[in-house]
């Protein structure tokens, strides 16, 4: 049996259902086989197991390991040559990308997440090109990646089986095309049209082949509402149900996605979650900036979860998520990182005070979320939104150690007045230069600064080289490809929000 005991001058251990942190002072937490045993004061039980190796020290504070709820790529986008957009037109442009291996790309997104204290990423994959066995081998190193890093992963694949390039048929906007740019375009999504069969073969393949992995959970991601059919939706429920899996999908992202629900069925797309079983607490929406009151209500009232992704929104001319309104109903809201946070990296300090700072309206008696609730939305609630549920999320006795040691010097030097609560502190002034140690199941992963598994400084030395070079020549009429389809994305759109109304609560729909 392997014991330890980490120390702290305060350890944070969650936040309670009325927004009250949870914390003991001079406190200690003994770790079993990767399991919290018991948390007690430090000198207690320090004097009591006098020969159990011990962990931080007065000068850190302890807290439960982040959660980064919704995530998809290493490189981000913007590093990759597709400059911030609005989303319909910025997928258009990722059509160019360059190509990077599976784990090159995983590490340098995962060192940035470890750095700011998450221990557990919501990985969403995208694109694979090819049937379930190509998707298996993607996940096999993506998630391969995370497991060597010593990092939980909750994975998904993307499921879609409609409208791959703007939201409409495929072969009728196509057909809108020069026919150079369409017979082009058309070669390069067709590898990428697995169907609802293959996608969910694929799950249940990744499902067995991880199921003795404790530090591995596989989700269902339909993707979004205007990329899969009915067909789709129904099968996903049947299966998600078999299995008892949790879902995460992105919904009501953006304006047009508003707009195409409306074109499709005269409503919500909430309707359609709800008449086949999908709304429910497996269920995990990805942003839903464009909900309603009686969407809200609708998700209320199912325990669905809401994944918040500020930064992405804020980039991608999205808008702004109905947050607090989400928050008074008691929606269990998530934070998630998204392609790449406000600063163009993955740094779970900086989101949590953008969630905090951004949903604060004018006038002194509007609510507003407080430090202590954007804490659990990036720990337990974030949680709650990944395959590993109550697992995580909060230091307690039988719950997974994992957790976070943070220097008290960084959020308090050169001054920090005793009133300031701590956890506060740590929302507000955190960084990722002040988390000296991580664990995860018990085992230290990072450790003065330094991953004990992986050589960073290698990895990154080995992704400098690889994409050293020039665009290749696919690589290259790719680019090319991309650019020319985004202009006429753009036409298709056009006049998409003449009808609109373009404040979320404006939209009305009486069945939910």
């Amino acid at each position: 049996m392997t014991t330890k005991i980490v120390r702290g001058c305060t350890v944070i251990c969650g936040v309670d259902d009325e927004g009250n942190v949870e914390e003991i002072t001079n406190g200690a937490i003994l770790i079993e086989d990767g399991t919290i045993k018991t948390i007690a004061d430090a000198d207690e039980l320090i004097r009591a197991m006098p020969e159990i190796e011990v962990t931080g020290g007065d000068e850190f504070i302890v807290f439960p390991g982040l959660i980064n709820a919704h995530h998809h790529v290493g490189l981000t986008p913007f590093q990759l040559g597709a400059p911030d957009m609005p989303l319909e037109l910025w997928i258009t442009e990722r059509m160019g990308a360059r190509a990077v291996p599976w784990r090159l790309d995983t590490f340098y997104s995962a060192f940035e997440l470890v750095r700011s204290g998450v221990t557990t990423v919501q990985h969403l994959h995208n694109r694979v090109a090819g049937g379930p066995d190509e998707v298996c081998e993607a996940a096999k190193q993506v998630i391969g990646t995370y497991r060597d890093l010593g990092m939980r992963v909750s994975y998904s694949y993307c499921m879609r089986d409609r409208n791959r390039i703007v939201y409409g048929d495929d072969d009728e906007f196509l057909a809108t095309l020069p026919a150079d740019l369409a017979t082009e375009l058309d070669a390069a999504i067709t590898p990428f049209k697995l169907n609802i069969d293959g996608n969910i073969e694929a799950f249940e393949r990744m499902r067995q082949n991880y199921a003795g992995d404790d530090g591995v959970a596989i989700q269902l991601a339909p993707i979004n509402f205007h990329w899969c059919s009915d067909l789709a939706l129904e099968r996903i429920s049947d299966v998600a149900q078999r299995h008892d899996a949790s879902i995460h999908m992105h919904l009501l992202e953006t304006p047009y996605q508003r707009a195409f629900a409306r074109r499709e069925t005269g409503g919500s797309p909430l309707l359609t979650l709800e008449r086949f079983g999908l709304l429910n607490s497996r269920m995990t929406l990805g942003h839903g900036v464009w909900t309603s009151e009686n969407d809200l209500d609708a998700i209320a009232a199912s325990d669905t979860r809401v994944c918040h992704n500020c930064s992405s929104n804020m980039r991608l001319k999205s808008g702004t998520a109905p947050v607090n309104d989400m928050l008074s109903r008691g929606i269990k809201v998530a934070i998630g990182i998204d392609e790449a946070g406000i600063n163009d990296d993955r740094d779970m300090f900086a989101e949590m005070r953008l969630v905090l700072n951004s949903h604060r309206p004018p006038g002194h008696s509007a609510p507003a979320p407080s430090p202590a609730q954007v804490f659990k939305m990036a720990s337990e609630y974030g949680a709650l939104s990944t395959g590993f549920g109550a697992r995580i999320g909060r230091l307690e006795p039988g719950r997974a150690a994992d957790m976070v040691l943070l220097k008290k010097s960084q959020i308090s030097s050169p001054y920090l007045d005793p009133s300031v609560s701590i956890l506060d502190a740590v929302i507000m002034r955190g960084k990722p230069e002040g988390v000296d140690t991580v664990l995860v199941g018990g085992e230290i992963i990072l450790s003065g600064g330094r991953f004990t598994r992986i050589d960073e400084g290698a990895v990154l030395a080995e992704l400098t080289e690889t994409l050293a070079g020039p665009r290749t020549e696919d690589e290259e009429r790719r680019r090319k490809m991309a650019q020319r389809t985004v202009t006429h994305a753009e036409q298709f759109y056009d006049g998409w929000l003449d009808d609109e109304p373009m404040e979320p609560y404006e939209y009305r729909n009486s069945r939910i």
